[in-house]
């Protein structure tokens, strides 16, 4: 079975936070081919593992709390590598549950033959399309982002766009100037996150000064202007 191709870190068993008003267990997958400085989950970017979770143990652990979660996130590391995510996420649909997806659009054509099947998708936004190789360490990453944002919002999948800030990667110019192309695409719900640095995978951004301006009330209004919807996660 393709589902068995799954290569699952870890599952967090209850999560009130991963996917929006609902109780979920949240799997993570392991592997992920950008390295974003600020990436908090540092042992998931390499694709082998010397320990992994079995799909007959993940559904064993499903099965006993049917009933008891709403739904079930695939998260990472970037879900979309797998190739056995679709298989994944059909089989925990037809034990009831919903499924989310936490994802960067790394991988386009997968997502939209995922998109279906989702009932909810956080989708990590990094920065306008120009400068996504800055963070991700990739040329062509903000192409494959775009593209995939594209997919999220022609599929009428509910949804949330994020954005991790860290005053190297944005000032002020850049953010509204990221809202902008959000807003250019039809995004209606999105969230801006202050980077965690205690695990990241760059550990310079961990020294480095932090001005958090885009916090005031006055400059959130400059981006609620653009954007309908914006939370902030301090």
């Amino acid at each position: 079975m393709e589902v068995n191709q799954l290569i699952i870190n870890s599952l967090t068993p209850f999560s009130t936070i991963d996917f929006p008003n609902r109780l979920a267990a949240v799997l993570f997958c392991q592997g992920c081919t950008w390295r974003c400085g600020y990436c908090h989950n540092p042992h998931l970017l390499t694709r082998q593992t010397g320990t992994s979770l079995s799909w007959k143990e993940i559904e064993i652990f499903l099965q006993s709390r049917q009933n008891l979660l709403d739904a079930v996130v695939f998260s990472g590391g970037e879900p979309t590598l797998q190739n056995g995510l679709l298989s994944g996420v059909q089989r925990i649909k037809q034990l009831g549950f919903k499924v989310g997806l936490h994802t960067a659009g790394i991988r386009p054509n997968h997502l939209l033959k995922v998109l279906p099947e989702l009932d909810w998708v956080g989708f990590d936004i990094k920065a306008p399309v120009a400068d996504y190789a800055k963070i991700t360490g990739s040329q062509n990453s903000g192409h494959n982002a775009l593209k995939s944002a594209h997919y999220l919002l022609d599929s009428g999948v509910d949804y949330e766009f994020r954005t991790t800030i860290h005053p190297l990667f944005f000032d002020e110019q850049k953010l509204l100037e990221l809202a902008t192309q959000l807003a250019k695409l039809g995004v209606k719900r999105y969230l801006l996150q202050s980077c965690r640095t205690t695990h990241c995978l760059d550990k310079t951004l961990s020294t480095a000064p932090r001005k958090n301006e885009w916090q005031t009330e006055q400059f959130l209004q400059k981006i609620r202007a653009i954007l309908p919807v914006v939370k902030v996660n301090i």
